[in-house]
């Protein structure tokens, strides 16, 4: 029996109440805070709060978040989010991050994107995911290219990130198996 969430050198689990410390770290590191629409750090306390309802599943929050963690040592990597699900049209946003430089590069991201498209698409039903990647974030963008997603457009000017404008590139991955 294959079991989705598991990989060769990963597995994809709930947040749980342990992970308040590398949650308040992802969520207040400024570098990151230009992939999302985050302008003020979190408190431990809202993250507490976040993290006592993560365990609402995806058709009544409209969101998964999920650490990324290493199968020998239960390590958390990082996280990969499905946001923005949409039940009727059976579509979701799809976002990763691998917290540290080290871990980078490493094959750990395309692993675990590809727990969650197989999740997404066998026990979601879901027809497409997408992603919006910045223009210039060459990692994500070979990422995503190399899980077969495809760019289809360009949001000119979509971000303004430290007083200048950056253009951001949507792909889409389509279920071809669902229709």
């Amino acid at each position: 029996m294959a079991i989705t969430l598991q990989g060769k050198q990963l597995f994809l689990r709930a947040l749980e109440p342990e992970d308040l410390e590398f949650v308040h770290h992802i969520e207040n590191d400024e570098d990151l805070w230009e992939l999302s629409t985050t302008l003020t750090p979190y408190s431990r306390y809202i993250l507490k709060q976040y993290l006592k309802n993560v365990h609402r599943d995806i058709f009544e929050v409209k969101q998964l978040r999920l650490a990324i963690c290493k199968n020998d040592t239960e390590e958390i990597l990082g996280m990969i989010d499905l946001y923005d699900y949409d039940p009727k049209h059976h579509r979701a946003g799809i976002g990763i991050i691998i917290a540290s430089n080290a871990a980078r590069g490493k094959g750990y991201g395309a692993e675990a994107l590809q727990l969650v498209v197989t999740y997404s698409f066998t026990h979601l039903d879901m027809h497409q995911l997408y992603a919006n990647i910045l223009e210039g974030n060459e990692r994500s963008l070979k990422l995503f290219e190399k899980m077969n997603f495809q760019q289809v457009g360009v949001l000119k000017d979509w971000k303004r990130i430290r007083g200048s404008y950056k253009n951001e590139l949507l792909f889409q991955l389509i279920n071809t198996d669902v229709h």
